[in-house]
């Protein structure tokens, strides 16, 4: 019987066009709208690569460490390539700052220098690089400084036997190479990757399409309650416990919805050509949770509201909407706002954990947060589903 009720439901549900509409066709025509809208804010935010001079003097030949890092950023098999760089000398370099051929130029003569016409992003950027150099030298030379001093004084204790002026340079040469691979800080171009408008919607995108699930929850659950359907009636007068008609409901709800996202997937990523990174069965797993969320909050909405169908659909988009703004759909900067003025209302959005979950996965190399939005996702759904549980068995009909 469980299996039959489950068939039927699916069918069912299936036909509904307004479920179809809501949970099919609205998440794709609004994905394609957001790639209209935004794909092109994303590709002017990338950086370009810069053009810049060199003066190439010999405090520039002599300087090991600006010399190595320029050609590095500059390297055309370098992905993350930065500049497009001329050594040339100084007055061939103003010479082409003047004809705005570079964006500026280097010359190190006591310190390095910087000369630029205009300000602006390149500028600042050039500017940047520069200053990053400076100071892991200016660091690399207080660290060599102090670990000659310290074999100074090892020597003299006896605490190290002296070989050599050789061997010793090699020991900390060696030493403060080490310690440099272990705090590497690279300076490279991932602008395309941290100021993707594009990745953020699409996010808020999936956490609607998720939560949207909770009108497959409504229905399913109204078309089991006597006073909300025929169907219900005749569900009430039958001898099938009533447990198992609403579970296998539910759970032809729960498997229309996966079908939905997966759609929702499969276009958005072979017809949109959107890049969900490498973590991609782990976008889907905080997914799945997140229908499970959406779907048990429909549930209880149908559940605990005495109303209309019409109304109990209006509060569900409502929640969803509301929470899918909170969260970042309709401005990038009021996910920022609510977390840093009203935190605890984050905490209880669905939405918001959703794109919290995706967000910790885009920018952060550990998955502890992950897992907590994961487990926020869950711990909401069971809510929901105590909630449904218990407004279901309260419920009593002197007629019908």
């Amino acid at each position: 019987m469980f299996i039959h009720n489950l068939k039927y439901s699916f069918k069912t549900l299936l036909k509904n066009k307004m479920l179809i509409f809501w949970t099919f066709a609205f998440p794709i025509i609004l994905g394609t709208f957001f790639k209209m809208a935004f794909s092109n804010i994303e590709n002017s935010e990338k950086l370009d690569i810069i053009d810049i001079a060199i003066v190439e003097n010999d405090e520039f030949k002599n300087n090991e460490i600006f010399k190595e890092t320029f050609k590095e950023l500059s390297d055309d098999n370098n992905e993350e390539k930065l500049f497009d760089i001329q050594y040339v000398n100084e007055e061939e370099a103003k010479e082409l700052l003047n004809n705005d051929e570079i964006t500026g130029y280097l010359i190190i003569k006591d310190e390095p220098n910087i000369v630029v016409n205009t300000s602006g992003i390149n500028e600042t950027i050039l500017k940047y690089v520069t200053e990053e150099i400076t100071q892991t030298q200016s660091m690399i030379e207080n660290v060599a400084q102090n670990k000659v001093e310290e074999k100074v004084k090892d020597i003299v204790a006896g605490k190290i036997q002296f070989t050599s002026y050789e061997e010793i340079y090699k020991q900390i040469y060696d030493e403060i190479v080490d310690m440099l691979d272990k705090n590497n800080a690279n300076i490279s171009n991932i602008s395309s990757s941290n100021l993707s408008y594009t990745m953020i919607e699409f996010y808020t995108l999936i956490a609607m399409a998720c939560l949207y699930g909770g009108i497959l929850g409504l229905v399913a659950i109204n078309q089991n309650l006597p006073n909300m359907s025929n169907n219900g009636k005749r569900v009430a007068m039958s001898p099938t416990p009533k447990y198992k008609v609403i579970l296998s409901s539910v759970l032809a709800s729960y498997i229309i919805q996966l079908i939905g996202i997966a759609l929702l997937f499969i276009y958005t990523i072979f017809a949109l050509k959107v890049d969900y990174g490498t973590n991609l069965p782990l976008i889907v797993l905080l997914a799945c949770a997140g229908c499970l969320a959406g779907l048990s909050m429909g549930v209880a909405i149908a559940s605990v509201f005495k109303t209309n169908d019409n109304l109990k659909t209006g509060i569900v988009i409502s929640f969803t909407m509301f929470g899918c703004f909170l969260s970042g759909m309709m401005g990038i900067t009021m996910k920022y706002i609510v977390d840093k003025n009203l935190p605890l209302v984050n905490k209880l959005n669905p939405a918001s954990m959703i794109t919290d979950g995706f967000y910790s996965l885009y920018y952060y190399d550990t998955l502890d947060r992950f897992y907590f939005n994961l487990i926020s996702l869950l711990a909401f759904a069971s809510l929901m589903i105590v909630i449904s549980i218990l407004s279901l068995r309260r419920q009593k009909y002197d007629n019908i």
